[in-house]
């Protein structure tokens, strides 16, 4: 357990108050920080064993739990009112972990923010929202849940869902991004991960997507090396 943090995050609604693990490099001795999202049904500890596996001593992790292991309770395609409050607690509650990680002396390009499947979708909102010089942003199986509905039919490339619109103020520039997903995800549609591209990089930031052939819905190693290789990155 890393000194210097809580054990309980804070923000707002739902998932304020729940648990916080903290791992890794003391925050005096850490180089970079990384705020780590689980996943649907997950747990804080999924994220530390990810952190883990890069073995990077100088490496702060944050890795908050959501209440009831789950960020919100309809797919990320869903009506953004469907997923309300989680949603939005979620992303008070990244905020409110940036916001920490300052007060301990983390400038936003010295933080990963980094989330597998639904904390995927949390990790690249919460960059795309928020829009901070992020050292690097990883969503591991996920895509942006987008900022209002956009209209039109359900699409077969959604999954029967309706298009959603992506409206974002900031500037990511320079910042790189990974998008990771299998060709054929159970959960998240490759054309949804696509627009996170076309929407991420028109914000300025560089984005590398990986698609694994096939079928699934998990972590590979190709992943894991672009992780490794952008937090040993100055």
């Amino acid at each position: 357990m890393s000194a210097g943090f809580g054990t309980r995050t804070h923000g707002s609604g739902p998932h304020a108050g729940q648990r916080l693990v903290a791992a890794g490099a003391p925050p005096d001795r850490a180089r970079l920080a990384a705020v780590m999202l689980h996943g649907r049904g997950g747990a804080p500890e999924d994220m530390i064993g990810l952190a883990d596996h890069l073995g990077l001593p100088d490496l702060a992790v944050l890795a908050p739990e959501a209440a009831g292991r789950s960020w919100w309770p309809d797919s990320f395609l869903a009506p953004l009112e469907a997923n309300e409050p989680g949603l939005g607690s979620g992303l008070s509650v990244v905020e409110a972990l940036l916001d920490d990680l300052a007060a301990q002396g983390f400038e936003a390009g010295r933080i990963v923010l980094a989330g597998f499947s639904q904390g995927a979708c949390l990790a690249a909102e919460a960059a795309a929202r928020l829009a901070r010089p992020f050292h690097a942003v990883a969503a591991l199986s996920g895509g942006l849940v987008g900022t209002g509905e956009a209209g039109g039919a359900p699409r077969d490339d959604l999954y029967g869902r309706t298009a959603k619109r992506f409206d974002y103020d900031g500037r990511l520039d320079g910042v790189p991004v990974l998008l990771g997903c299998h060709e054929r995800d159970p959960h998240i549609p490759q054309a949804r991960v696509r627009e996170t591209e076309q929407v991420l990089t028109a914000m300025g930031a560089n984005v590398d997507r990986i698609v694994i052939p096939g079928a699934g819905h998990g972590i590979v190693a190709d992943e894991v090396a672009w992780l490794r290789t952008r937090l040993n990155a100055a």
